[in-house]
């Protein structure tokens, strides 16, 4: 039997080989949650009139954003000589890039400044930001309502569910939104559509053909759409303008689901973006 001397250059050889293969196969996190990076931007999307797609490049082919359905990433930018940060959630990523749903506002920071990019520019970035951390069959069922922009989230977390076919979540989703030009990604949406996921839209201002829902988010609609209170496998998740949560909030405190924290957690049954 060789001894321990006569194997010792064999067992140095092979954990150089296991060192190696750590180094050359272990895929790095693109994102730090403390220090921000560059990512430059290959394509800009116009979604409407004032809201865009953005579709930034990772540093390798293969990499991917390592982001949970349900966080965001955090754009920093120094505006007037002041650093600004404002969050945004990935709305979609495949090996290599990720894209970003923003809407930009004419008196915005880092909105107006997203709105200016052109391709080939960079942005700095850092996370992944969020309490909320979507994993399979985490609940029953969710009921979401989302105004605008704040259905980025939602849209991560039900392009999550329908694609996993291990996974059993269903969802019902209100979507509001001022006119028929506003609903954001509707396309995307409805291909989702089946008897595990619905969506309900919601206009002010709809045309004179729709037959869905009309005005804001009411009492009724959430009694008419979403999963009830007293199932204890539910979870009620919101995103929009701070006066359309601020309504909500009130809305299903009276229909008896349970208040939400001021800063909302993963294990609340109503969850705020």
């Amino acid at each position: 039997m060789p001894t321990l001397q006569e194997l010792l250059p064999f067992i140095v050889v092979f954990i150089a080989a296991i060192k190696i293969r750590d180094i050359l196969f272990t895929k790095k996190h693109v994102l730090d949650p403390r220090v921000y990076r560059h990512f430059k931007l290959i394509n800009k999307e116009q979604i409407s009139h004032d809201t865009a797609l953005y579709r930034f490049r990772l540093p390798r082919p293969d990499d991917i954003l390592q982001v949970y359905p349900g966080q965001h990433v955090a754009i920093m930018a120094e505006i007037n000589g002041k650093k600004i940060s404002r969050s945004y959630t990935p709305t979609n990523e495949s090996p290599g890039q990720f894209e970003l749903l923003i809407k930009s506002y004419p008196t915005g920071n880092i909105s107006k400044l997203m709105g200016e990019l052109k391709e080939g520019d960079s942005v700095c970035m850092r996370g992944p930001k969020g309490s909320f951390k979507y994993t399979r069959n985490m609940v029953k069922s969710f009921g979401m309502v989302a105004g605008g922009t704040g259905i980025t989230p939602m849209l991560q977390i039900i392009r999550q569910i329908w694609k996993d076919p291990k996974d059993d979540t269903t969802v019902h989703l209100i979507f509001a939104n001022r006119t028929e030009n506003d609903i954001l990604l509707k396309k995307d949406l409805d291909e989702m559509q089946n008897d595990q996921i619905k969506i309900h839209y919601v206009l002010e201002k709809p045309p004179s053909d729709w037959s869905q829902d009309i005005g804001l988010v009411t009492k009724e609609m959430i009694q008419k759409y979403l999963p009830s209170p007293d199932n204890d496998d539910i979870k009620i998740l919101l995103c929009g303008p701070l006066p359309m949560m601020k309504s909500l909030t009130d809305s299903l405190n009276t229909l008896g689901y349970k208040k939400p924290r001021a800063v909302s957690k993963t294990e609340d049954q109503v969850y705020r973006f």
